[in-house]
């Protein structure tokens, strides 16, 4: 069974910083993507940032040049480190871990952890 567990979530004041941590265990396979995306109250779930398994990046453009995503493949392991958060950035972040197994390709959801930045 594959599990995704993500940690670092909480409140922080506006321009505070978090790191978000998703952990990956079980049968999981091969990952070669993943990527952390935000749910708001009463809006989509949004891409926030992706990571292949050579380490590219990818973001929204709403959080370029305050947020980095980084992996560490030896622990099967996702960060997304945040910094000068806003009100804005207040949503449920989820992580999400694309992988291939036995010939076959696989999409994980974490449970999600909330972020709430507020004064």
């Amino acid at each position: 069974q594959v599990q995704l567990v993500e940690s670092g979530g909480g409140l922080v004041q506006p321009g505070g910083s978090l790191r978000l941590s998703c952990a990956a265990s079980g049968s999981i396979g091969s990952i070669y993507d993943m990527g952390w995306y935000r749910q708001a109250p009463g809006k989509q779930r949004e891409l926030v940032a992706r990571i292949t398994s050579g380490s590219t990046p990818n973001y929204a453009d709403s959080v370029k040049g305050r947020f980095t995503i980084s992996r560490d493949n030896t622990k099967s392991t996702m960060y997304l480190q945040m910094n000068t958060l806003k009100p804005e950035d207040t949503a449920v972040y989820y992580c999400n871990v694309k992988s291939t197994n036995l010939g076959r390709s696989y999409d994980y959801w974490g449970q999600g952890t909330q972020v709430t930045v507020s004064s």
